[in-house]
């Protein structure tokens, strides 16, 4: 009998959003056959220079399902307008809603403290549903959950009231391009508005191929000194010469609000990293602690349904991604918008 596929759930405030915090992972889940849904609880109205409303919206929402399309993911996005969330009881039932329909056995979302409001209410929204899943009494209408699944959260760099704390590093060099493949679907953010607000718009290139290269180029410099700032996590979950490699990683912390995730759990959840990483999870299972750093646990394939595209499936187009220096100083920084201070979209 064929095994279960994995129902991943990952929750941002906008359109784009889960793509650009764990789209590499995403992707590493739907080639082993897992169900991966990405949702926006707004629907992204407000994120343009000239066009907004209504219009801006359904065209986010083509550019989102095309993206999901790219990786045999699905999206689904609310009608919440685009900056205008918050924690009313509604959305809270919403939410519930969202997460019992699906089932999921990980959601991964923002944490409460991060530069939009719409991200911080976000976060806010599924610790506030997390335990309210189990409670038959609240949106009877829907089965409630036996209990809550594990939860994770986006990286940031906000150190205020505290610090984002990896437990998951995840190696992404494999998925890089179909990770840039994703945001260079994303037409209007990351071609028109976020250059825009940058202040850089004369230099965004012309034609696609051109684009995509541009792109990549300023994804990587982001991502690379996330896999510095936490390189003890990525030594240790891949060991001592690996781990002093890798250049690129998406990170995640385990919230307090879901369900511990424990040895078990993470092989479960996580069955493409390796499984020395596991021996960090739970003091219980000793047998982990032994395993060879460079011992992998081969990734198992599972039969999954198939998710019917709502955008034709593109193939996986390769930039010509230029050489970052390692050592170069980062100057990025993961507080605020992904085009803000000497990160990428600025030189």
């Amino acid at each position: 009998m064929a095994e279960q596929p994995l129902k991943i759930l990952i929750i941002g405030a906008h359109p784009d959003d889960a793509d650009i915090k764990a789209g590499g992972t995403a992707a590493k889940w739907t080639a082993l056959g897992h169900d991966v849904r990405l949702v926006s609880l707004t629907d992204g109205r407000a994120g343009h220079q000239t066009v907004h409303g209504p219009v801006l919206a359904q065209r986010r929402r083509a550019e989102a399902d095309a993206a999901a399309a790219s990786i045999s993911a699905s999206y689904e996005i609310f009608d919440i307008p685009d900056g205008e969330l918050d924690d009313r009881l509604e959305y809270r039932h919403r939410v519930i809603r969202l997460i019992r329909g699906f089932q999921p056995d990980l959601i991964i979302t923002h944490r409460s403290t991060d530069y939009h409001p719409d991200h911080r209410f976000t976060g806010l929204l599924v610790q506030d549903a997390s335990y309210l899943l189990t409670v038959p009494a609240v949106c009877p209408d829907t089965p409630h959950l036996a209990q809550c699944p594990v939860i994770l959260y986006f990286s940031d760099a906000f150190k205020k009231p505290c610090p984002f704390e990896p437990n998951i590093a995840v190696e992404i060099e494999g998925e890089f391009d179909r990770l840039v493949g994703m945001l260079h679907r994303h037409q209007s953010q990351f071609y028109e508005w976020l250059p825009y607000n940058a202040g850089i718009p004369d230099q965004v290139p012309a034609t696609d191929v051109e684009r995509l290269d541009w792109l990549a180029g300023r994804i990587r410099e982001r991502l690379r000194p996330l896999a510095d700032r936490f390189r003890e996590l990525v030594v240790r979950t891949y060991g001592a010469k690996a781990g002093g490699r890798i250049g690129l990683i998406e990170a995640f912390e385990v919230s307090e609000y879901g369900a511990p995730l424990n040895a078990e759990a993470g092989a479960r959840l996580f069955p493409f990293l390796p499984a020395a990483w596991l021996a960090s999870l739970s003091d219980s299972r000793k047998e982990w602690a032994d395993v060879p750093e460079t011992e992998v646990v081969k990734p198992k394939t599972v039969k999954a349904k198939a998710v019917k595209p709502k955008a034709p499936e593109a193939e996986v187009i390769k930039a010509k991604v230029p050489d970052v220096d390692p050592t170069k100083e980062n100057e990025g920084s993961e507080n605020g918008p992904p085009w803000t201070g000497k990160n990428m979209f600025k030189n």
